[in-house]
């Protein structure tokens, strides 16, 4: 079982600066991986609130991104989570287009997770 205070989702430095520019275009942020087809298990991110979580999403992480004056809300749904509960995401980014929706489209680049075990 993972430490309480062991964060569940991390950024690389270059996720960072991603958001830190896209803070400053759309305002606050937040993302949602959903674990639909294609693009739907990538992580997209979103103006804070335009993507509306319930019931079946479970909110990971408030992200706290230097430079970002609020927390970067990350949403997954709950059976995605099930599949990836054991492990540490990290939030990356890479070139090439990713979801049409997701706000960094536009740039030529996309939000990746990359994750690795946790606990024991």
């Amino acid at each position: 079982m993972k430490p309480a205070d062991e964060a569940r989702v991390e950024l690389t430095p270059a996720a960072a600066d991603l958001l830190r520019r896209l803070r400053e275009a759309h305002g606050p942020l937040m993302f949602h991986q959903s674990g639909g087809c294609c693009d739907g298990s990538s992580p997209m991110c979103y103006p804070e609130g335009e993507f509306r979580t319930g019931g079946s999403d479970v909110l990971l992480e408030s992200l706290t991104v230097e430079g970002v004056a609020e927390p970067v809300g990350f949403w997954m749904s709950k059976s995605q989570y099930e599949v990836w509960s054991h492990t540490r995401l990290i939030v990356d980014v890479v070139a090439g287009r990713g979801g049409g929706f997701s706000l960094e489209a536009p740039e030529g680049v996309r939000f990746l997770i990359r994750s690795r075990i946790v606990g024991g």
